[in-house]
């Protein structure tokens, strides 16, 4: 499979990143997430008419025109994967709870109950278009152990090769409070990276990124975003609706991860679907600000869970963010945790300051003997094997700014 299916090819074999919505209609692969407050009636039963209006454009999207009439297993018109809330939404109401669980054995118990309805209703919506689906549940740990990344990552390539449409949620009913995802946008953010989506398009019950509070008068829409780094000091919350749990600084965050890994987004309302798909000015389009990079590279930066810290001086910081050099045992001055050699740490300088992660070549039992000693030295009194870089370059992702994960 090709590394972008859109975009232009860079002199390096990398492709250049999508940054107006030009590009959106001609996408051909695109991951669009839609939350709880999105899919919910007031009272939290699920509104089925808001799901089926969403499937609606979607199926069009996929058959390539509304016009197209029932959908075939093969067509010319763009794959989609859905990521989708609302399983603990759509438990509320068959299980006449009030309000949405707070406590965690109440809201997995939704959770299991909800799951069943939203994925039947999904089911159903899509087979009026001829489309069926397939239902992926995930929780950090796929994406935090490597081995489970990749499954997920062919798990989702072979759904899409059948001509199916993924969808995707959170395995609510099993995970606990320290995996949640947020409200499923960085987990939509991780799948865009997984089957290497061509857009990314959030849709929630606000109708983009605004300069301050949409509540407060004067508040404008953002309509387009070069950078994070324009908009670091807008307000936002991390406050979800009374259905969700994602609020704008969860959906910022995985803005961040897709646009970083070459990957524009669309943040918009709902109802605004088939005009964001279309490329009209709806939400705020965030431009890619990066290139596509390794699953591994990714999975470094943002999924990996780290196992400890290893603390740099000031000259290995400099070396490490110049982007060419890995770190060497003469540059660490700390360690911190327990690991294991291959295992993600953060990297950390004199200031407290995290510059970046990577994957450790040493233990930590191994890496005390070895810290502010030069290659050569190491060699000279420990043979080969310990005059090896502590982290390789090949291996490391330095931290960026603006809305940190």
């Amino acid at each position: 499979m090709s590394a972008r299916r859109g975009g232009v090819a860079g002199d390096d074999g990398g492709v250049a990143p999508a940054s107006s919505r030009a590009a959106l209609p001609a996408a051909r692969r695109i991951v669009v997430k839609i939350g709880s407050s999105s899919l919910t009636r007031p009272d939290g039963h699920l509104d089925e008419g808001a799901l089926r209006a969403l499937v609606d454009v979607l199926a069009a999207r996929v058959a390539g025109s509304a016009a197209d009439g029932p959908a075939v297993a093969a067509r010319d018109g763009s794959q989609i994967v859905l990521v989708t809330s609302g399983a603990v939404a759509a438990g509320i109401g068959p299980l006449g709870l009030p309000v949405r669980p707070r406590d965690l054995a109440t809201m997995q118990a939704a959770a299991s109950v909800g799951q069943g309805q939203l994925v039947a209703r999904y089911t159903e919506a899509f087979a009026r278009h001829g489309l069926r689906v397939g239902q992926v549940l995930l929780t950090a740990e796929d994406t935090v152990r490597r081995s489970r990344y990749a499954n997920a990552q062919r798990s989702l390539e072979k759904l899409l090769a059948l001509g199916v449409v993924p969808v995707i949620n959170e395995n609510d009913a099993v995970t606990t409070a320290e995996l949640k995802f947020g409200d499923n946008d960085r987990l939509a953010a991780l799948a865009a990276h997984l089957v290497r989506a061509d857009a990314l398009v959030l849709l929630t019950d606000v109708d983009g990124l605004y300069d301050g509070p949409p509540s407060r008068p004067g508040a404008r829409r953002i309509p387009h975003v070069a950078q994070l780094s324009d908009v670091a000091g807008v307000e936002v919350t991390a406050r979800g609706s009374a259905v969700g749990t994602g609020g704008m600084l969860t959906k910022l965050q995985a803005v961040r991860i897709a646009t970083g890994d070459g990957i524009p987004v669309v943040l918009t309302r709902a109802a605004d679907a088939a005009a964001a798909l279309a490329g009209e000015d709806t939400g705020t389009f965030f431009a890619a600000t990066g290139r596509r990079t390794t699953a591994r590279r990714l999975w470094i930066a943002h999924a990996a869970g780290t196992e400890g810290r290893i603390h740099l001086d000031d000259g290995a910081v400099r070396a490490v963010r110049g982007g060419l050099a890995s770190l060497l045992p003469a540059g660490v001055t700390k360690a911190e945790g327990t690991f294991d050699a291959g295992d993600p740490v953060e990297l950390v300088g004199p200031d407290g300051v995290v510059v970046g992660r990577g994957l450790v070549a040493f233990g930590s039992a191994d890496l005390p003997a070895l810290l502010g000693r030069t290659t050569h030295a190491l060699r000279e009194e420990l043979g080969e094997g310990y005059d090896r870089e502590v982290v390789h370059r090949d291996d490391l992702v330095l931290e960026d700014n603006g809305f940190a994960p």
